[in-house]
């Protein structure tokens, strides 16, 4: 074959002298010394300019990436059974806020209503659609699950204008709602976003999945999501009939829809009993966002009803809802004392000087789900009860807070909750001098904008016997915990 017309075989050499290249190369090289004695001074200082800009200018500032989110955009939608209306409703009224929140109740049946007062201080209730089409074959639960999974997609067909979030729960939900603005204000709501918890029950998560949202403790679903979601649910519900419950059924169309959990631990399914204490006590740093439950776990507040202890928790919430919760430690070293404060809620005195990282676990007085004593059944580090009779705690609840004008700080009193502690052969003084704790602080609205981080706690001189002065707050520089 001959050779192709671009093989060099079947080129001439081209003709190449010394004079031919000196008359090439001398124009082109006295262009460029001109160029380089013209232009090379201005280049120089440009560099040298810009250098002295970048090292010289001040950093610019962080950019705030949360997005204008208020609660009018977000569409709550509740879970009610007919037979446990009359009771359950009544959790509702403590975080509904009539002309404020919006969204919509979903029952099984028609139910009475009150008209003096349950039109006036519940969300506006709706019947769910019929679900007798779709199969249901798992014994242990019940079918109502479907028409519960149901609910987010039926409340996006109602058409509710401005909304950018569909937040579920149950009718034993209570909701901070300012917390839920606060937590989803992190989310682009024009994105796919799946937000909620895990169980605390680490044998429930194994049954159900750690990747699923709890709808006890509340999800919320973003409206394009949501929009999605609408289309393929039936086709998606058919799919599962062997599932036991609606928050697995939501969690396998969001798996088939690609879109995985955004956990957020405020969130709480509660899947305990016996006492809050030691969960409220060891809350993560992260907003409070729901509390479920109720029904079955003791009342968060001795010697109160259910619905009026969880009214007395939301009271001091109105002063500073981010910091419902919180928790704080320090020491009073003069009598070798370790104080935990939960802010609005308790605050605990231990003889002794404990860590901070032994501190700030949960300690069980609760048990879980499967009501067996087994540490390893938590989805979260625990620590036990004391057993010794001089490191059991003295407990003080929140008896009432209030703002100061004058001194422009909130005021919580909390007082000792009478609990007889056994008697101690240690040399240090017995916390059950003080009677009340006085917690001096200031709002902090803004705190989840930040890296979060607890507040610190110090303990203020006193010359009022009986009574203890803690301020809690942003810490200061280099302020840390030593023991």
């Amino acid at each position: 074959m001959p050779p192709s017309s671009s093989s060099p075989a079947t080129q001439s050499p081209p003709s190449f002298t010394l004079a031919a290249a000196l008359r090439f190369a001398l124009p082109t090289s006295l262009l460029l010394l001109l160029f380089y004695l013209l232009y090379s001074p201005k280049l120089l200082t440009t560099t040298t300019t810009n250098c002295h800009d970048l090292t010289a200018s001040k950093p610019e500032q962080p950019v705030n990436h949360g997005y204008d989110l208020e609660l009018k955009h977000i569409a709550f939608c509740i879970a009610a059974s007919a037979n446990l209306w009359d009771s359950r409703k009544e959790y509702i009224k403590l975080w509904w806020r009539p002309g404020e929140t919006r969204g919509a109740v979903w029952l099984d049946h028609q139910v009475e209503i009150d008209y003096d007062d349950d039109r006036r201080n519940l969300p506006e209730i709706h019947i769910s659609e019929d679900t007798s089409r779709f199969p249901y074959t798992n014994r242990q639960g019940h079918r109502s699950a479907i028409r519960i999974s149901r609910i987010v997609s039926e409340a996006l067909r109602l058409g509710l204008a401005d909304v950018r979030w569909f937040v579920m729960g149950d009718d034993d939900t209570v909701f901070v709602v300012e917390n839920v603005v606060r937590v989803l204000s992190r989310y682009d709501d024009k994105e796919f976003y799946y937000v909620g918890s895990s169980s605390e029950s680490h044998l429930q998560n194994i049954f159900f999945s750690y990747s699923m949202a709890y709808g006890g403790g509340g999800f919320a679903i973003s409206y394009p999501l949501a929009m999605e979601l609408e289309k393929m649910q039936d086709r998606c519900i058919k799919r599962y009939p062997g599932l036991y419950g609606s928050d697995d059924r939501m969690q396998a169309c969001m798996a088939e829809l690609n879109v995985p959990l955004t956990k957020e631990p405020g969130f709480h399914q509660n899947d305990i009993y016996g006492n809050l204490l030691g969960l409220l006590s060891g809350h993560p740093v992260t907003p409070l966002v729901s509390l479920h439950h109720f029904d079955i776990i003791d009342p968060i507040f001795p010697g109160m009803e259910r619905v009026e202890s969880l009214k007395h928790l939301l009271e001091s919430a109105k002063y500073d809802s981010a910091s419902i919760i919180q928790q704080s430690i320090c020491y009073d070293r003069k009598q070798e004392w370790s104080v935990l404060v939960s802010w609005g809620f308790a605050i605990q005195i231990m003889r002794g000087i404990i860590s901070p990282r032994e501190l700030e676990s949960p300690t069980r007085t609760f048990i879980n789900w499967y009501k067996v004593l087994d540490f390893t059944a938590y989805a979260f580090n625990t620590r036990p009860v004391a057993g010794h009779p001089c490191q059991q705690p003295f407990v003080f609840y929140v008896n009432s807070t209030k703002y100061d004008k004058s001194r422009r700080q909130i005021i919580g009193i909390y007082t000792y909750h009478d609990d007889p502690n056994p008697p101690c052969p240690w040399g240090i003084e017995s916390p059950e001098k003080i009677h009340t704790i006085v917690v001096l602080k200031h709002e902090d609205p803004d705190r989840w904008q930040k890296a979060p981080r607890k507040d610190c706690c110090r303990v203020v001189p006193s010359s009022k016997e009986g009574i203890m002065y803690l301020w809690v707050g942003h810490c200061g520089q280099n302020e840390i915990i030593e023991t």
